[in-house]
This record gives structure tokens, sequence and C-alpha cells, in this order.
């Protein structure tokens, strides 16, 4: 088992004095990166460009619209488009939440009527500027992107040493831990601290009057929970090397879908299925935790059950709020590989890394696993 340890801060304490524990003390599936290198010192050094999973109708009530964000949050390009338009954030579709501090494309799709549709250059400015339209029947829903294409510059790194070299090369093979990024967490853990906070309120008093009223912060506060719960797992998995390997009674995931099974009760693991687990066609996953419901088909069993009821154990506070406030429970691979990983020297000491990611996946967990990022 490898840590990478931190002091972690006085203010960051969940209740029944539980330190918050942030990415740099979960474990490595490689070991703890030696090299360091400068991480979004330009806009430009992180460069994402989305690609949506299905093609637009060209008809519908859903004006989409793919636009190049530079330096801004997907929260507030949602903000000004709400302004601009005075629409309701419900009326306003995307994909997912993008990087600030970087040069994004995104789609999102507007409820707008032909004639408000007209006036849409409007809401571009120094950074913001639409550069393809076209008309949806439906809205664009968390998820429905097929993959985010990076472009990442890591500066004074010393180019591609033998070290970065046999790195890059083990996590074009094997993968790395499906851990969810820091910005899901808010800056130091703060999303953590709050939710906790929220959920004891809640179990003290059994009052919703301190909920934020903002339906996008309830869901960032309640996506954090889920993915603070998640990542715990899962460094437990890697601590003991069975993230990337099959474990009795996991729910395997078919890679790049949404879909899950699991073995039957007369099945034992066999050849033909660890041949598809070394080729990456199923994952072993992990539980977003929640409300398991009668109908639900893939629960896990046995030694993966164990250890998944042993993390809702030491967190029964949070897990138990996500319950009470009706969360479903859901299903997450321990796991991911990038697409067409490649690399090359730029002039000085840096390094440009490109390659593709499906949905849910973070650019930051390959990197925190690849190099020490400042």
């Amino acid at each position: 088992m490898r840590w990478c340890l931190y002091p972690v801060m006085p203010s960051k304490i969940l209740s029944n004095n539980k330190e918050v524990i942030d990415l740099a003390r979960l474990n490595y599936a490689h070991g703890v990166p030696e090299k360091r290198a400068g991480f979004k010192q330009e806009i430009s050094d992180f460069c994402v460009d989305e690609e949506l999973g299905y093609e637009l109708t060209g008809t519908g009530e859903h004006l989409c619209i793919k636009v190049l964000k530079v330096d801004l949050s997907t929260a507030e390009v949602v903000s000004h488009i709400e302004n601009i338009f005075q629409l309701r954030s419900s009326d306003i579709g995307y994909s997912g939440m993008k990087d600030k501090r970087a040069r994004c494309t995104q789609w999102f799709s507007l409820q707008l009527s032909p004639e408000q549709a007209k006036s849409v250059k409007s809401i571009e400015n120094e950074n913001l500027e639409i550069l393809d339209s076209n008309r949806n029947s439906r809205k664009i829903k968390i998820g429905s992107h097929k993959f985010n294409h990076f472009r990442i510059r890591l500066r004074d790194c010393l180019a591609v040493s033998g070290w970065l070299e046999r790195r890059l090369q083990i996590i074009a093979t094997q993968g790395v831990p499906n851990y969810f990024g820091p910005q899901r967490f808010g800056r130091q853990m703060s999303n953590i601290v709050q939710v906790n906070q929220l959920m004891e309120r809640q179990n003290l008093t059994g009052s919703y009057k301190t909920m934020p009223r903002k339906r996008l912060k309830r869901g960032m506060l309640f996506s954090a929970a889920r993915a603070y719960l998640f990542n715990q797992l899962l460094s437990l998995r890697v601590g003991d090397d069975t993230w990337n390997r099959y474990l009795t009674g996991d729910v395997l995931n078919l890679n790049g879908t949404a879909r899950f099974f699991t073995l039957q009760e007369t099945e034992e693991w066999n050849e033909n299925y660890q041949q598809r687990l070394n080729h990456f066609d199923i994952h072993p996953s992990g539980p977003l935790y929640g409300i398991v419901e009668e109908k639900d088909r893939y629960v896990s069993k046995l030694a993966a059950a164990e250890i998944e009821t042993g993390i809702a154990l030491r967190f029964e506070l949070l897990v138990d709020g996500l319950k009470h406030f009706g969360l479903k429970a859901a299903r997450r691979p321990l796991r991911f590989v990038p697409a067409g990983l490649t690399w090359k020297s730029l002039e000085g000491r840096d390094l440009e890394l490109s390659f593709s990611l499906g949905k849910g996946a973070y650019a930051t967990s390959l990197l925190r696993e690849l190099c020490v990022t400042e």
C-alpha cells in the first residue's frame, strides 16, 4: 500500500472527528510520482474539446450551441445565458462541468423560440464565442457526451525523461484508478465539509430549512458526497491491488457504457472473463451510494459487498443522508484507460499530452499518476 501523506488542516473535520481525506492521501496504483511539473500556468495549457454522443436532429424546441469558453466555468456560462434571455436554469442543458482555467469547447441547449434564437449571438464576449449551432428535439443532459479530447501542456518537467516515458507507457497499457477529480470537492474540500454539516443538521433536527435553495448547489453537494465515498472505496481497492482485477461478488461494467452485469450464482470466473478484463472490455465497479431498490439487479455480493458495506458504516452519516434526500444508488467503473494517449517534447523543458476520455473520467486523475502538478 502506498500513501502520500499530507497534514490535514484542523478545520477539515467531519462529524465523529473523522478527517477529510483529500486526493493527495488516496492510494496510487503505480507508486507515488517522483517528478514535478507546472500545470495550468497559462490558460492555453489546458484545452478540452467536447464531443457529443449523438447527432442533433436539426429540428425541435431546443437550440444547441457549441461554444468556446476561456477562463469561464460552466456555471458562469449558464448564469450568463440566464441573465441574457431571462431563462430558468432548468431551461439550459449541458453534458457536464468543464474546467474554468482552460480553453474548452462545450455544447449547451437553450429552450428558445425561433424569434429569441435570432439574438443568440448576444451571449458572446471576449471569453465566450459560439462555434456552431443546431436545433434538437431534446435537451442536452448530464452525461450526453461521448468523449472529451484533451491537449495538456506540462511545464518545466524535463520533457520526456526516461522516468516519465516509462510512466506514460504504464498508464497507456494498464490504465489508472477512476478517482473523481478535485473539481468535485471545491477549494480545500469545502464541498465535503458543507455537505457533512448539512447531513448533520438534518440528522439532528429533521428540518429542511437549512437546505441550499439553488438546485445546482444542492446537486453539487450531493454529487461531492457520493464522489468522496466512491474515492474512499477505490483507494482501499487500490491499496490491496483489486482495483483492476475481479473480486468475488463484483458488479462488472461494460467498457464505454452505463451497462453492468454480475456472474450468475452457478457461474465462476473463467479465462474468457479474465481476457476481457485484461483488454479493458469489462471493469470492476464501485457504488455511488444511495437507495438500493428491490428491482436493482446489479448489487455486489460476498467479498466485494463486504468492502462496500465497510465504507458505508465508516461514513454512515453521509450515506444515510444521501438516502434520506432520495438519491438512488448507481455504479461507476473502478478504472479507465485513456484513448489515443500520445506525448511530445516542446521547447524548453515542457511536455504536451494528448488523449481522449469517456464520460465521467477525469484528466486530473490521469495526471496524479504521472507527476506532482503545481
